[in-house]
Parts: structure tokens; C-alpha cells; sequence
């Protein structure tokens, strides 16, 4: 199962990586990729199996409460397990030129312990949203698309997008967010 963790935020930095030579290769307009990695260790408190949620306490004592529809296994679990959690998440923000409508696409990957082991498994899911600009506020570093169903929404850009200020009303932006859950039971 680690081996499955470290493929997919390789995986994640590899895009990463595509999404920026994508970007460099077309008319040198400005984008970003950052990825952000979390580890967790935490307790189980509580386990609603009916419900299919588990409740992890973490170190600071700060509770979170995880949705373990796709969990197999789930039945292992107990109160007092040690529970690792793994959170990556990719950000891929880049400008090309407006030949394609706005669109959104979605997709997801789910992959669980083999029956029989402790509960784990990694998920991905992956978003990536086009749409026009039509307002940026280079201030307050926010950016306002008009997406395929005609709705406007603003999304925070952080300091990582270099050359921010180079985008325009009308430029077609690309905003692809790819998140990552590992999770296993066990040792650190």
C-alpha cells in the first residue's frame, strides 16, 4: 500500500511538471502548479458503521471525521486503531489561448486494501475546470471564470502563480485541482 502512496504523489508531480512544460511550450503565458502534502497520524474515537464514518483524533487533539464509503475492510477497525493519513493536493493554473468552449471534467480513482488485510486505500479525484476571465484583481489575487454552465465564480490564487498580473478579461484559463487520500492502519 505504500508503494501505491508514493506512485500516486509522484504521479502528482509529474503532472505537475507536464502541466508547466504545457505551458512554456505554448505563447509563455503565466500559470502555476503546487502541490500540497500533509501526513496525519491520529487515534479512532468513534466508528459509525451503519453510516459508514469514522471519527480520527489527531496529536493536537483536533478531531476529524472521515467518509469511509468505499473502505473495505472497514469491519477490522477498531476504537483505539492508529490510523495514517496521507493528503496531497495538486493545483495547476494556466492561461492558453480561447479556442475551446468552457468545460468542466471530472474524474476519480479508488483503490483499496486487498480483502482480508487492515483497512487502506488511496483516492484521487481530479477536477479541471476552463473558463474565460472576467474580472482578476491582481491586489487581492483573485480571479473571477465564467464556466460552461454560464456561472461566474472567483478563486483565490495564491503567490506561487508568477506573471499573475498578465492575465486579462477574455483569456481562457485552465484551473485543474487533482487531491489525493491515503490512508492506512498500523505503525507510522
Amino acid at each position: 500500500m505504500k508503494k501505491n502512496i508514493l506512485a500516486v504523489l509522484s504521479a502528482m508531480m509529474l503532472i505537475g511538471g507536464i502541466s508547466c512544460a504545457q505551458n512554456k511550450e505554448g505563447a509563455a503565458k503565466p500559470g502555476a502548479v503546487v502541490v500540497d502534502v500533509v501526513k496525519l497520524t491520529g487515534i479512532v474515537k468513534a466508528i459509525d458503521r451503519e453510516k459508514k464514518m469514522v471519527t480520527v483524533e489527531g496529536s493536537g487533539g483536533r478531531t476529524v471525521v472521515i467518509d469511509a464509503t468505499n473502505a473495505r475492510n472497514l469491519d477490522q477497525l477498531k476504537v483505539g486503531d492508529r490510523v495514517n493519513l496521507t493528503y496531497a493536493e495538486e493545483v495547476a493554473l494556466f492561461v492558453r489561448k480561447s479556442d475551446e468552449a468552457p468545460s468542466v471534467t471530472e474524474s476519480q480513482n479508488v483503490e483499496l486494501a486487498p480483502k482480508g488485510e487492515k483497512p487502506g486505500g488511496v483516492i484521487t479525484k481530479t477536477i479541471e475546470v476552463t473558463g474565460n476571465v472576467e474580472s482578476i484583481d491582481t491586489v487581492n489575487r483573485t480571479i473571477a471564470l465564467k464556466g460552461p454552465a454560464g456561472n461566474v465564480r472567483t478563486y483565490k490564487v495564491g503567490p506561487e502563480a508568477k506573471r499573475f498580473n498578465e492575465i486579462k478579461r477574455g483569456d481562457q484559463v485552465v484551473l485543474r485541482v487533482t487531491q489525493a487520500v491515503a490512508l492506512s492502519v498500523g505503525n507510522p
